[in-house]
This record gives structure tokens, C-alpha cells and sequence, in this order.
């Protein structure tokens, strides 16, 4: 629901010029898990500091269309690319300053990184 659709008015001061299609309630679901935003009060600049969302991807594929979607507008702050405990991992500030780490969850029948590292062959 965006400011101007509230169905009661807003009292006077609290929506600012021009905050009319700010964001007021929003709300999906990540599983069971429901997860609500706003933009707020609509005043002040965002500062996205001090943390990262991390998103895995079902494969490579997807990691890398996770990815060039995120870096577009935004800045790399690690390349894509092969891990030790990953086909695809990179980190991207999108184009609103967000932090993300992507990754391609672990492959089939590795659950748990020191499943991965089992499965790896030893090197000498």
C-alpha cells in the first residue's frame, strides 16, 4: 500500500511533498515466514551499512542471473565465481546501496559445508 492509498487520512506533517508513492505497508512471504517493510517516514537519506542479505540461488544458473541482476546500477564487490564451498559466490552492493552475498546452494547430496569437503577429492 503506497501513502495515497491509505484508506484514513494522514494526520497533518506526517507524509511529507512528494511522499505520496512511498511505500507504507508492504508484506510477502518467504516460506511460513511473512515479511513486512515500509519506507517510514519518508524523511532522510538510506544508509545501507553494516550488514548484508545473502541469497542462494538453486544452481549456477540462477546465482549468476541473481547476480547480474543485483550488480545492475550497483557496484562488485566481489566477483562470481568458484569457491571452495561453492559453485558461484559473489558479493554486489545493488543500485540502492544494498549488500548482498550470492551463492548456488551446495550440490546434490552435500548438505552442510563439511559434507561438501568430504566429497572433494584429497589433495597431495
Amino acid at each position: 500500500m503506497r501513502m495515497k492509498d491509505s484508506p484514513e487520512p494522514h494526520q497533518p506533517g506526517m507524509v511529507p511533498p512528494g511522499s505520496e508513492n512511498k511505500v507504507m505497508h508492504v508484506s510477502f512471504r518467504i516460506g511460513d515466514t511473512k515479511l513486512m517493510a515500509s519506507d517510514g517516514m519518508c524523511t532522510g537519506k538510506p544508509s545501507f551499512q553494516g550488514f548484508s542479505l545473502s541469497i542462494t540461488a538453486k544452481d549456477a544458473a540462477e546465482a549468476d542471473r541473481f547476480f547480474a541482476g543485483l550488480s545492475d546500477g550497483g557496484k562488485v564487490q566481489m566477483p562470481l565465481g568458484k569457491t571452495f564451498y561453492s559453485p558461484r559466490f559473489g558479493m554486489v552492493a545493488d543500485r540502492f546501496g544494498v549488500s548482498w552475498m550470492v551463492m548456488s546452494d551446495f550440490p546434490p547430496g552435500c548438505e552442510t559445508m563439511g559434507d561438501l569437503l568430504k566429497s572433494r577429492p584429497a589433495e597431495h
